[in-house]
């Protein structure tokens, strides 16, 4: 008797080690998803600065009045709510 309860144990416990492991290859498969893509993102980037270097001047100029339009929005969308 006993020794069908170990043998039950040990399925159990093989069971969890098998379900951990796969949570953990998702979780490192979804990490090395996110890496790879930010590293093409990455060098996609410094290719095409390289291939344009007014480019990055354009970007900047772009991210700023984006700023500058998001701060404009926000002030108004406040004072909207204090009326």
């Amino acid at each position: 008797m006993a020794e069908s309860e170990s043998q039950e144990g040990n399925y159990d416990n093989r069971r969890k080690n098998v379900e951990n492991f796969k949570k953990d290859m998702k979780r490192f498969l979804e990490e090395m998803e996110r890496l790879t893509v930010r590293a093409a993102w990455t060098a996609y980037e410094c290719v095409t600065i390289q291939a344009n270097p007014d480019l990055l001047s354009t970007r900047q100029h772009l991210e700023d009045a984006f700023l500058m339009c998001r701060e404009q929005i926000e002030k108004k969308w406040q004072e909207v709510l204090m009326e």
